[in-house]
């Protein structure tokens, strides 16, 4: 792909187009988990290009990242989710941890469920664990690959107005992947398009969501 693509602190930007277009590769890129082959890229003030594995968790430390098929530790209850994330981030002190956990598990309304294992959860539930972890060292950025695209209508929206209201309680700027085109009109945000290895600033939507 040919990217010029910068997202400044505290937006949310939709990234749009076709299957294959590039989108999931460009998050990809952004998370670490493929090496540039050309060009230059920095995340949050890491550069990518000279990224090595050592410096990998470092990086992931200060991003959150949410997937289609939420990704989560089916071994481990919903609190042990968060848990372990925390203690491989470099937590220790377990008094704190358990704060943050407890903390988490409110905001995004799964603190009665704290002991129950992942498939136990409905798909809405472990998208709201899986923004839980995203959430829980307050990253500056969150990458989001179609995190409603294997759920229902209602479930959904009721996921991306969780998201939306995060975005604005924590200022992170987010970078959402979607052929949802509904999620555009209802909530706003700055549209790129990829498109033939390109990305292209596309006009914002007129939203009918005030504030």
């Amino acid at each position: 792909m040919r990217v010029d693509f910068v997202v400044h602190p505290g937006e949310f930007v939709y990234l749009v187009g076709r299957t294959g277009s590039g989108k999931t590769t460009l998050l990809r890129a952004l998370h670490g988990d493929l090496p540039l082959q050309e060009g230059e890229g920095y995340v949050i003030g890491f550069n990518l290009r000279k990224m090595t594995w050592w410096r990998l968790p470092r990086l992931r430390r200060q991003l959150g990242i949410i997937f289609q098929d939420f990704r989560l530790l089916m071994d481990r209850t919903v609190a042990d989710n968060l848990t372990f994330v925390l203690r491989v981030t470099g937590w220790r002190n377990r008094r704190k941890i358990q704060h943050r956990v407890d903390e988490m598990l409110k905001l995004v309304d799964l603190h009665t469920k704290a002991h129950k294992m992942p498939y136990e959860l409905s798909g809405g539930e472990q998208q709201r664990l899986a923004i839980a972890r995203a959430l829980l060292n307050e990253p500056p950025l969150i990458l989001a690959d179609e995190p409603t695209g294997n759920l229902d209508p209602q479930t959904g929206r009721e996921i991306m107005e969780l998201l939306w209201r995060l975005h604005r309680q924590f200022h992170c700027a987010i970078i959402l992947a979607t052929h949802n085109y509904q999620w555009l009109q209802t909530f706003p945000g700055r549209i790129v398009v990829a498109t033939h290895g390109k990305l292209l600033e596309h006009a914002s939507p007129t939203t009918n969501r005030s504030g």
